[in-house]
Formats: structure tokens, sequence, C-alpha cells
């Protein structure tokens, strides 16, 4: 693994550079075509069943969400590699194609009645030599600042949890999440593909991935039950973050605590 000076601040139209990374939204074409070749050579390794798409230009990971997202990009300075990424889908743009990446996957009531604007994450990777928490330590920064700069107050998405194991993993880490973060309060994630029942002993405990462990400790909540999402081999919940709700210790450590409207 990589060690990568932490960087500060990327935001829309912006680059920041430190000794380690610099981040910015993907405009230039080579920026897209490393977005997508990233994406495809994490998620094989990932996950298993993807298909590929070939496009004359490699095999990338391209969806027809793509056209329409905003995506982040992290590179390592000293290669100009792309070593992490992200897309963010705002509500507006979630409106022209007529539905969230995530209704694919779960019925949502209650989302459109947020009160305020909604923007989903999805497709977020790292390198896999990069994975020591500087570049979602930037994703982070980047994603803090793109919310602020354009009036987002709730952020959504799906985080994956692979079911290699059958299921077992997802059981065990959604017994915590149901006595810890589960709040359908405001909006009810209804899979529409549920996974398989499996019973546990209490005993049996799961590392949580990456990306949900850092939404949940920056306040998220899930909203529902896992759907199975057979075409990645991993099961979806569906996170809400309200960033008027954020969790100030870790706030502060992602310097977020001005991300609040």
């Amino acid at each position: 693994m990589k060690t990568v000076t932490k960087s500060h601040v990327l935001a829309k139209g912006e680059v920041v550079r430190e000794t380690g990374l610099s981040a910015t939204v993907a405009v230039t074409e080579q920026d897209m075509n490393d977005v997508f070749r990233l994406r495809h050579d994490v998620f094989t390794k990932t996950f298993t069943g993807l298909a590929q798409n070939r496009n004359g230009k490699g095999v990338l990971d391209i969806d027809l969400y793509d056209a329409y997202c905003q995506h982040l990009i992290v590179r390592d300075n000293s290669t100009g590699q792309a070593i992490a990424t992200t897309r963010l889908l705002g509500d507006e743009e979630a409106g022209m194609i007529g539905h969230f990446y995530s209704q694919e996957e779960f019925f949502l009531p209650g989302l459109t009645e947020l009160p305020g604007r909604v923007l989903e994450l999805g497709r977020t990777c790292i390198h896999e030599e990069y994975r020591d928490g500087a570049a979602i330590f930037s994703l982070w920064q980047a994603l803090a600042r793109f919310l602020t700069q354009n009036n987002y107050r709730f952020l959504v998405g799906c985080a994956s949890i692979s079911m290699d194991d059958g299921g077992v993993r997802t059981e065990a880490i959604m017994k915590e999440i149901r006595h810890r973060y589960l709040d359908n309060s405001r909006v009810k994630a209804i899979p529409k593909t549920p996974v398989p029942d499996i019973s546990l002993p209490e005993n049996v405990v799961a590392r949580m991935p990456a990306l949900l462990k850092t939404y949940l400790r920056l306040g998220a909540k899930v909203a529902g039950e896992p759907c199975w999402d057979k075409s990645f081999g991993c099961a979806d919940v569906f996170i809400l973050l309200d960033t008027h709700e954020l969790c100030p210790r870790y706030a502060r450590r992602f310097h977020l605590e001005g991300w609040c409207p």
C-alpha cells in the first residue's frame, strides 16, 4: 500500500494540490476515460459476474447514468494516475432520467418529500494500493465543497457488502445496523430483491466496509433492509445523510465543519 500525504479540499472547477494527491471534478475526455477504467479495474476485482463494456478505448465501466453525473477524480501527483473516484447525481438530473440509481434497487417512499436538495453518491471506488485513508479523505472533502456550493442538504446512495459468503457477513453487519443505525422515519427503503434470510448466533460479528463505516460515523442512517444486487454479487443498503445532523467529531476529523448550510 502506498502512503500519501493527505490533500485538502477539491471542489467543482478547482484543482487543489498538496504533496500527495490532487482532486477535481472530471472535465476532460481523458479524465472520464480514467474514471471509467478505474471503476472497471476495481469492480471486476471486487465483484463477480460483471459485464465488460468495450467502447474502443479499452474495457470501461459505463452506464446510462454517467452522462447526467458529475464525477470526482483523485490523482497521485507523482504519477498522474487516477486512484479514486465517485459520481454525483443531483435531484434535477435524476428528474431528467426519471429516477435516482438507488430507485432501481429500492422503492423509496418519502424521498421526494425531503425538505431540501438531494445528491446521490455512487460508483465510489479506490485503487487497492491507496486504501490507507488519504484518498477517501480527499473525496469527502471534495464532496463537502460540492454540496455547499450547490446547496444540497441531503446525501443519499447505496453502500455495498459482499455476498460471496452467501450473506453471512451481510446479516452480521445488519444486526449492528438494526440496533444502532436503522431509521426509516424520513425515507423507507424497501428492497426490490431482498437478501436471503439467515439466522446467525449472537456472537457472530463482521467488519463493515470502509465506505459504509464512514457514512455511519458522519451521522448517516440506513433506511431499511438490504437489496441483493446479483449482478455485482453484493448486498446494498440505502443510506441517508442529513448535513444538518453531521456528527461533530467526524466533521472535524474531515474538516467538514463548514459543510452544513
